[in-house]
């Protein structure tokens, strides 16, 4: 047999024995289903049966007292009609509080955390003598847990013997102390305050990670070059980790809308900070309106829910350079 018949041969029999491209698609998506199979039944039994269960409910006028008994009711506890006045949810002003306030603690928590996260991640990403210590000491409020930091939190805010008023006092900077969780004027913000500092550091984790994966090349040429370092940070770090800004920034405000914990422990039921989670949490519990408390449930779920695929839309067409 000549060189090239051998040549075509071994050439050949790889090709006849490979698996056709569309048959191995098809089997790598049927194991990867497979592998996915026991979460997704996971996911079912701990999240999906509740949630439908409090979708039911939102229907129905049950309370705790009456939980097997519950009626259907249709959309009453959303929004109704009655001798010229509107009842429901949607109705209420206390919810539409809630909304308020659980928008306004979203945007500026979120956008005070970037910017803070952004130039920690900055700095940590620096070389410099003990940055091993440093990023290890940056991550402690974010490894306490929230209960734990937002009770420690109320301690120092007491209008009385919390040892912020006592600094700034001695400091010159007060003259009185204040009532940081009790003043409707100062009490989101003391909320605010309290989460950014426990969430600043994860914020500052993931866009330093980010920053790790940049190639090196870019900075060597702007270096070479002479190019200022805002000017490379505006053109070449911030669009390289853009995609990891919206990840985080995502996180973030998935958990920001639904902040229950701190408010909560800071303030208790307090109609100045009361985010949409402790409005439920207040119907369901105190107020044993089963029905109620779950069409305010409902209705944060469905708000998260669209402006999370709404805010995973826009961000995608930014990527794609639509926007």
């Amino acid at each position: 047999m000549s060189t090239s018949a051998t040549d075509k041969l071994r050439t050949a029999a790889p090709a006849a024995s490979a698996p056709p491209k569309g048959r191995l698609s098809r089997t790598r998506v049927r194991a990867a289903w497979l592998f996915l199979l026991p979460m997704l039944v996971v996911l079912l039994l701990v999240a999906g049966w509740p949630l439908l269960r409090t979708i039911w409910f939102s229907f129905t006028d049950a309370s705790f007292s009456t939980l097997h008994e519950a009626h259907f009711i249709g959309l009453e506890n959303y929004l109704s009609y009655d001798d010229g006045e509107w009842y429901g949810v949607l109705a209420d002003p206390q919810w539409w509080g809630a909304v308020r306030n659980t928008l306004f603690f979203t945007l500026v928590s979120v956008s005070l955390e970037l910017v803070l996260g952004m130039v920690f991640a900055l700095v940590l990403n620096a070389r410099f003598p003990g940055r091993a210590l440093v990023r290890a000491a940056v991550l402690i409020p974010w490894a306490i847990p929230t209960i734990v930091s937002a009770k420690m939190w109320s301690w120092m805010l007491h209008d009385q013997f919390g040892i912020l008023n006592h600094l700034l006092i001695s400091l010159g900077i007060l003259d009185a102390p204040l009532a940081w969780t009790a003043n409707s004027s100062l009490s989101l913000w003391a909320v605010v305050m309290v989460d950014v500092w426990k969430t600043t550091p994860f914020m500052a984790l993931l866009i330093l990670a980010a920053l790790q994966m940049l190639p090196s090349d870019c900075y060597e040429a702007a270096r070479v070059d002479g190019i200022h370092p805002v000017r490379v940070f505006f053109r070449v770090t911030l669009p390289l980790i853009t995609p990891a800004l919206l990840v985080a920034v995502t996180f973030r405000v998935l958990d920001a809308l639904r902040v229950f914990d701190v408010i909560y422990v800071l303030t208790s039921n307090s109609a100045d900070t009361m985010s949409m989670s402790v409005f439920a949490r207040q119907q369901l519990v105190e107020f044993q309106e089963v029905g109620y408390g779950s069409a305010a449930s409902t209705l944060l779920f469905l708000f998260i829910a669209l402006l999370t695929l709404a805010w995973l839309y826009l961000g995608r067409k930014r990527m794609q350079g639509d926007l």
